[in-house]
């Protein structure tokens, strides 16, 4: 089964609930930009489709197309699907189409990460792969940043973001000297 964020797992246990399949109205904590960013996730999945919405049966509209007409989301067999729900008249057959797990060409490989040259962080990064590590006052004076911002530099973006390995060991005369393990 697909993972899927609560969110999306509550839009789709909706949207099977009703007869046409209508993922509308949206969990109410969901608004603006929240709601749009989900809603495309979902779309590019293949977990919701855009579908005409017939206002004279009160279908509800997620967006206007700006010719007086609107747009409703549709929860689609592979959007049942990953809820753990066999969509009517589904197959156990195998198909060559890739489905929404499937990477295709289309579809971007993320990025890695780069670090940027010329950037206070690329010099805190230089300072503690050069042999002797650097201490938070060497840091302090290379970048001009206090040393709060150092630690949180360290643990946040270097460690969390970048996965890099930074130790700190108690060097006599220099005091606690932080390295990035190669």
């Amino acid at each position: 089964m697909t993972k899927l964020s609560d969110t999306q797992m509550i839009i789709l246990s909706r949207a099977a609930q009703n007869e046409c399949r209508i993922a509308l109205p949206l969990p109410d904590s969901m608004r603006g930009g929240a709601a749009s960013k989900v809603v495309s996730a979902m779309l590019a999945k293949g977990f919701l489709e855009e579908a005409d919405a017939d206002m004279r049966k009160g279908e509800p509209v997620w967006r206007e197309t700006g010719d007086g007409h609107g747009v409703t989301l549709i929860a689609t067999d592979a959007g049942l699907s990953a809820i753990g729900i066999e969509p009517v008249g589904a197959t156990d057959a195998p198909t060559d189409e890739p489905g929404p797990d499937t990477p295709n060409e289309t579809e971007a490989a993320p990025k890695p990460r780069t670090q940027r040259e010329g950037t206070k962080q690329a010099k805190l990064i230089a300072m503690l792969r050069a042999d002797g590590g650097a201490t938070i006052k060497e840091i302090m004076t290379a970048t001009n940043w206090a040393s709060h911002t150092i630690r949180g530099a360290m643990s946040g973006a270097l460690k969390k973001k970048l996965g890099l390995e930074v130790t700190a060991e108690n060097v006599k005369g220099r005091g606690r000297v932080y390295k990035i393990l190669r």
